[in-house]
């Protein structure tokens, strides 16, 4: 395995290039399965999860691989974030070894009903954060004409032909949203998600269903129509910049008492996260960019964040979108810990999503916790030690720690952190921090 090694006191400043959209890229490379003929995806991010779906549509009978070879540059290198897939022989399985370690693979469930008639999908794994259940994917499913079993750890799936439903969720889940869109833009009749969500990533797979063909509308509010269409033709799409990644960015900005500009970036999804971070201390510049790409907010923005005087505490309560994202509760509380004063986070997405808090504790912070909630009392200074990443954004939260830190700090377990940041350490490295990747032989 392989670990980070940070030490930490530098103040951040240069200029950072946000990748594309981990969580948009999923959905979107998965829904190649309904399409007839060959699909290009500009802008993938280059991580663990992209190459785990990429071998899950091989296996699937739908080949998918990066047009050329990864570049060890620290810059975002366009010529090396292509995917192209094309369906040429659909299987209905997907098997545990992949779908263990990506919860995601879920996801081919209602593209494969809608395209065999047939699926057979190992119940998922991914970050240990929560049960994340999948019924409120197979109640919908079921509301369409398909017929759901558990065998052996396998969902089974069957229907004769998906049909059109008005459908209304009982929270509004991102993986039920993106499998039911998928599933209805082939499925005969009109399809109605109420209560969907309206997480920009929902929007950009509604976005790239459309340029293949679907009639999809509603596109980014709480209740989306699909009419089902005969087939969905191939066509070259630009995944959105990744919002979770920027936010983690504009956060180092801040923790170090430093200064970033994101090219890339999309401000408009990230408002609730900007806000907050204003009321912390944070300062914003936001241009538009001169690129001609239009991502789901609209053109993407060149942003500016610097920190100069020293950060104030906050209180944050996550929420679906629009509301403030879960994904960058673990990187708030990072900074809360060197905030003066005290401020709570709410957690009310995931309940086992506080992991991280021991092994900050672990670097001085002093947060203490209380089922959901948890309160922090920011400190004078964090101390670099070794910690252990347990999901995908507590690695994000410990690397802003220790890039704070004084002294050393060895982040351990950081494939959680491959599985959604495209070599974060170059990117880092490039504006000022001290930071190698190095083996973990403990």
């Amino acid at each position: 395995m392989e670990k980070l090694i940070i030490h930490g006191g530098k103040r951040l400043r240069g200029r950072i290039r946000v990748s594309g959209s981990k969580n948009a890229a999923l959905p979107i490379l998965l829904s190649a399965i309904l399409v007839d003929g060959p699909v290009r995806y500009l802008n993938v991010p280059r991580l663990r999860d992209i190459n785990t779906a990429n071998r899950l549509l091989d296996i699937l009978g739908c080949p998918a691989a990066f047009e050329a070879p990864a570049s060890d540059a620290s810059e975002y290198d366009p010529g090396g974030h292509t995917v192209r897939a094309e369906v040429q022989e659909l299987k209905p399985e997907a098997p545990y070894d992949l779908v263990k370690t990506m919860r995601a693979s879920v996801l081919v469930l209602g593209p494969l009903l809608a395209r065999l008639g047939l699926a057979k999908v190992a119940l998922p794994g991914g970050c240990a954060i929560g049960a994340r259940p999948v019924e409120l994917h197979l109640k919908a499913l079921e509301r369409m004409g398909a017929e759901f079993k558990l065998d052996s750890g396998y969902i089974i799936g069957r229907c004769k032909k998906l049909h059109g439903a008005d459908i209304s969720f009982d929270f509004p889940t991102v993986g039920g949203t993106e499998n039911l869109l998928m599933a209805a833009s082939l499925a005969d009749g009109e399809t109605i998600l109420r209560n969907a969500a309206r997480e920009p990533e929902v929007s950009d797979l509604a976005h790239f269903l459309n340029a293949c063909g679907a009639r999809i509308s509603g596109i980014g509010s709480d209740t989306l129509y699909i009419e089902g269409v005969d087939k969905l033709s191939g066509c070259s799409y630009l995944i959105m910049p990744d919002r979770i990644e920027a936010g983690t960015f504009m956060a180092a900005a801040a923790i170090t008492g430093g200064e970033l500009e994101l090219e890339s970036c999309p401000s408009e999804s990230l408002s609730k996260v900007i806000d907050k971070m204003e009321d912390m201390g944070a300062r914003f510049k936001i241009a538009e960019s001169d690129t001609d790409h239009s991502f789901v907010d609209g053109r993407p923005h060149s942003v500016t964040v610097s920190m100069d005087g020293p950060l104030k505490s906050s209180d944050i309560s996550t929420a679906p979108y629009p509301g403030f994202p879960t994904d960058m509760q673990a990187q708030f509380m990072a900074m809360m810990s060197l905030a003066r004063g005290s401020g709570t986070v709410e957690e009310n997405i995931f309940e086992n999503r506080f992991m991280h808090v021991p092994e900050l504790n672990r670097m001085g912070a002093d947060i203490r916790l209380s089922g959901s909630r948890a309160v922090v009392h920011g400190v004078k200074k964090l101390t670099g030690a070794p910690v252990m990443a347990s999901d995908l954004r507590a690695s994000a939260s410990l690397v802003l720690a220790g890039l704070a830190a004084k002294g050393e700090t060895h982040v351990q377990r950081i494939y959680h952190l491959d599985r959604g940041y495209e070599r974060i350490e170059n990117k880092l490295r490039a504006v000022g921090a001290e930071i190698v990747r190095a083996r973990d032989d403990s």
